[in-house]
């Protein structure tokens, strides 16, 4: 902890435990005349939690943003609660967006649910690779269903092969399960905690439950933005500039933004690819000026914001509009 005055002096400097009870011995004779300040780390919540019951200011810092501290020769946490002091008493402290305490939980546990998907599809890659590395014949079997997971228990001849595999298979058969019951469970909450954005959501085609939970969740207020360009940036649609001087040394800063986000308007944009003719040919039209892979991303960029405009206007989806280059109430939408 460290705590500065208005003439920037030192008030305090020192380590306490991150325990509610000495937090709140320290900050008592200072509570209506401070703000508390936190770099941006899994453990802010309580912090965050502690201020509001307390009723203290409490701001978030960026943590890719403080450059200040990230960059210095030494690094510990007494240097490191003196700099972030010094930033929020210069007015250059980076401040990152304090989520909602009501939907936290439910934001972590979807995001947990991603990675378990993760690892149940490296799971299915196992099996198919085992397959091929023991030279029998390939097989098309979608392991999320009981009958394919059947199919797969005798194929080896060697027992150890067999139980490596079997092994893959018992995992893939708990996290089906598992999985499962999660989703409905958020899926079940999410339209207690903002079911007409759910709901909005999901009028546009590509757009399934899991996708719509990701945006709803990530994005959470749609109100935090003040422009598209914003949204559009967070959710990492668009490129990065490095420049000085009029010259342009490539880009940077790509990593900064909402990784859950840009994987869900990817996956949207393929999704409303599949068996709609209307967005094909507007592909198509794309790739006369780019390649394939820049117009998909152009694609994605394009659904970015019409879902902002979405949850803005509250507007169901308007396909005409859409591919045209229009969004409810907004005009033109360029790509």
């Amino acid at each position: 902890m460290c705590i500065l005055d208005e003439t920037d002096e030192t008030i305090l400097h020192r380590e306490i435990k991150a325990r509610p009870e000495p937090l709140l011995d320290l900050l008592t004779p200072y509570i209506g005349n401070i703000v508390v300040g936190v770099e941006c780390m899994h453990c802010w919540y309580w912090v965050s939690d502690f201020c509001t019951q307390h009723g203290i200011d409490f701001i978030l810092g960026h943590a890719l943003y403080m450059k200040a501290i990230h960059g210095g020769k030494a690094k510990n946490d007494r240097i490191d609660s003196y700099k972030i002091a010094h930033l929020i008493r210069g007015g250059n402290f980076p401040m990152a967006y304090v989520y909602p305490p009501e939907m936290r939980a439910a934001r972590d546990l979807l995001r947990r649910r991603t990675r378990i998907v993760r690892h149940g599809a490296d799971l299915k890659a196992h099996v198919k690779n085992t397959t091929s590395q023991y030279n029998l014949p390939p097989n098309n079997l979608d392991l999320k269903y009981p009958c394919a997971r059947e199919a797969m228990r005798d194929c080896f001849d060697d027992a150890f092969v067999q139980r490596n595999v079997d092994l893959d298979l018992n995992i893939i058969a708990f996290y089906r399960h598992e999985l499962s019951s999660i989703e409905c469970f958020i899926e079940k909450h999410a339209k207690h905690h903002n079911g007409r954005d759910y709901h909005i959501l999901t009028s546009f085609p590509g757009i399934g439950r899991i996708l719509a939970l990701t945006i709803l969740y990530e994005v959470g207020d749609i109100g935090r933005f003040n422009t598209v360009q914003d949204f559009a940036s967070y959710s990492r649609l668009i490129k990065c500039k490095a420049e000085s001087a009029g010259k342009s040394y490539g880009t940077q800063g790509n990593k900064i933004g909402n990784a859950h986000l840009k994987w869900a308007f990817g996956e949207i944009a393929v999704l409303y690819l599949r068996g709609n003719d209307k967005a094909k040919a507007y592909l198509l039209k794309l790739q006369k000026r780019m390649s394939k892979a820049k117009a998909l991303s152009a694609l994605a960029h394009k659904i970015g914001r019409c879902v902002y405009y979405m949850l803005k206007n509250q507007k169901v989806f308007d396909e005409k509009r859409f591919l045209t280059g229009e969004v409810a109430g907004q005009g033109e939408l360029n790509v």
